[in-house]
């Protein structure tokens, strides 16, 4: 049987803080995977894991994973990869240790918060997230730059997948209002839109589509354009070389992976 735990790494304080489920609200999780199939999300977090090059027996650590489709992607593509997960949904986090009990698959997985990594300074030789970050507010991702540079080795690299706004063309459609503004901490923009309109799944892919169009336009991360945004955070957090290695188009905006590595304290 494969070894798949869950660890609540909360201390008593973050027991009672408030999060931004995957899907905006919490009752919507169940269907969760179903939208991501219909959306193909599955393509983003394999090129996202083709960016990351982790190889067998190395540690990754996956902030945000939820229902832990990142993670099991990686471990579909490296199954010796010792693989840890981290969000603060424990809803997600039972989903995520079932599909991996069912794939026989070994995973660790953490309910915590990404600006309080619960890992040993230089523990891990990869961090990944995907479509996670843009849930933060500005203060939460600035900490979590700083504490995925404290847990990597050096050496290691951090590898994110998130959005960056509209397809190219959308804008001058009417999708690219609201760009250039600095929505602050507001954890929740651009969610609760597209649902409850219309029956069966062709309605509730579209309604989903609206919903990710307005995290594109509105999020936090993309208002200042993910790519660039995420780049200056991990620069700032004393990454070396972070840049966009790679976009892709979809029909609910631009997604973005960015990288970036921790250099070796002794080339310094």
């Amino acid at each position: 049987m494969s070894d798949v735990h869950i660890v609540d790494e909360r201390t008593a304080a973050e027991r009672d803080r408030t999060f931004l489920p995957g899907m905006g609200k919490a009752w919507l999780m169940p269907i969760y995977d179903v939208f991501s199939r219909a959306l193909g999300v599955a393509q983003l977090h394999r090129r996202g894991v083709g960016v990351a090059g982790v190889r067998p027996g190395q540690a990754v650590l996956d902030v945000g994973c939820g229902t832990g489709n990142l993670a099991l992607t990686l471990l579909e593509a490296t199954p010796r990869a010792r693989v840890t997960g981290i969000d603060p949904d424990g809803g997600a986090l039972r989903r995520a240790a079932r599909k991996a009990r069912r794939r026989r698959v070994p995973l660790t997985l953490t309910q915590g918060y990404a600006d309080r990594l619960p890992a040993d300074d230089g523990s891990f030789d990869h961090v990944i997230s995907a479509l996670a970050l843009h849930h933060l507010a500005d203060e939460d991702r600035t900490a979590f730059a700083h504490e995925a540079f404290r847990v990597l080795r050096p050496g290691g690299t951090v590898t994110i997948v998130d959005f960056a706004g509209p397809a190219p063309g959308e804008q001058d459609a009417g999708h690219g209002h609201g760009h250039g503004h600095d929505h602050g901490h507001d954890h929740g923009h651009g969610h609760g839109h597209g649902h409850g309109h219309g029956h069966g799944p062709l309605q509730a892919v579209r309604g989903l589509r609206r919903l990710l169009r307005a995290k594109g336009e509105e999020g936090p991360v993309v208002a200042r354009s993910v790519s660039n945004g995420l780049v200056e955070l991990l620069s700032g957090a004393g990454f070396a070389d972070a840049r966009e290695v790679d976009h892709v188009d979809r029909s609910f905006g631009r997604v973005s992976t960015v990288q970036a590595t921790r250099e070796d304290a002794v080339a310094r």
